[in-house]
């Protein structure tokens, strides 16, 4: 049976996430994390994507980002995740797939859900267990709205973000607690994205 096609939209919001073949771990230590990012921001300079939120788990990553042009997307994709791969099968002298199928992109049709899905994104570490603190943990965009500090990937905010206050401060204020405030709801969200 042949792929679906893609839904792609100029200019369209995506969240996007893949994991490793069977469950397995695709970032096995800090160097293999730096890898990935610098592989990530080579394939920003030749593609019209940004990058507003991500996260690396041990097996798996998300992105939220905006295609300017709808057919750059899975351009971006394929070089990002074969020349990671390439890497990953290289370092580990292993073969095979080192991701489970295609990746899943999830359209956002509004606006206004981009700080939720922003939220889903930054909260991965404290979800699972792996960080307590988001501020120490370093493979997410956390620091670059809550703190301010410089992202290789990130260069352009969230547009939600910048609505959330006038000045710097205030932002990164009302993120933190955006993102740190623990919701009932949380859990049913949780299901729906669940990758492990």
């Amino acid at each position: 049976m042949p792929r679906s096609s893609r839904n792609l939209i100029n200019n369209g919001y995506y969240h996007v996430l893949s994991r490793g073949n069977n469950k397995k771990k695709i970032f096995r230590c800090e160097e293999d994390y730096i890898k990935f990012l610098m592989i990530t921001s080579k394939y920003l300079k030749k593609y019209e994507i940004s990058i507003y939120h991500y996260c690396l788990m041990p097996n798996h990553f998300h992105f939220l980002l905006q295609a300017q042009k709808a057919i750059h997307l899975p351009k971006f994709m394929q070089g990002l995740l074969q020349s990671y791969s390439w890497h990953f099968r290289k370092r580990y002298d292993t073969v095979g797939f080192l991701f489970q199928n295609r990746y899943k992109s999830l359209f956002i049709g509004k606006e206004s859900y981009l700080l939720e899905c922003a939220r889903y994104i930054e909260r991965n570490p404290l979800r699972s267990g792996i960080a307590h603190d988001l501020e120490k943990y370093p493979w997410n965009s956390y620091s670059y709205y809550a703190i301010g500090m410089n992202d290789i990937i990130i260069k352009h905010p969230n547009p939600c973000y910048l609505e959330m206050a006038k000045s710097n401060s205030q932002r990164c204020q009302r993120f933190q607690e955006y993102v740190l405030q623990k919701r009932p709801h949380d859990s049913l969200l949780d299901n729906v994205y669940k990758i492990e």
